[in-house]
């Protein structure tokens, strides 16, 4: 029963401290949730998030920044409003989103640049 859970994946925490060592040249597609305390919709979202980070692990990293601890990291993208989510690939700002963003819609977009990556690799 319970024990046969898997291990839950979370989105990998990111701050104005560990932005550059986890996104700076990784190689691969990034997700970005921005994100603050008190935000309705970024409490739905999370769990979003938190599956795309299970189901995209080693393919694609998928994170979070919380706005109200992060202030460099809100002022370098240019947070006006939250959720905002960024898609970073080969180290660039392809895609950005403001508001409730459907799974299938992330899925696709990410699914996409993953192919992209293959592409150049083959």
């Amino acid at each position: 029963m319970f024990w046969k859970k898997k291990p839950k994946v979370v989105a990998l925490e990111l701050g104005d401290s560990n932005f550059n060592e986890h996104v700076g040249g990784v190689g691969k597609p990034v997700l970005i949730d921005f994100w603050g305390h008190g935000c309705n919709p970024c409490n739905i979202m999370g769990p979003v998030i938190d599956e795309l980070a299970r189901d995209y692990e080693g393919r694609a990293i998928v994170a979070k920044v919380c706005t109200n601890y992060n202030p460099k990291l809100s002022q370098y993208f240019q947070i006006k409003s939250v959720p905002t989510l960024v898609i970073i690939n080969d180290d660039k700002m392809v895609e950005r989103f403001n508001g409730l963003v459907p799974k299938p819609n992330l899925e696709e977009f990410l699914d996409h640049y993953i192919d992209t990556w293959k592409d150049i690799d083959d």
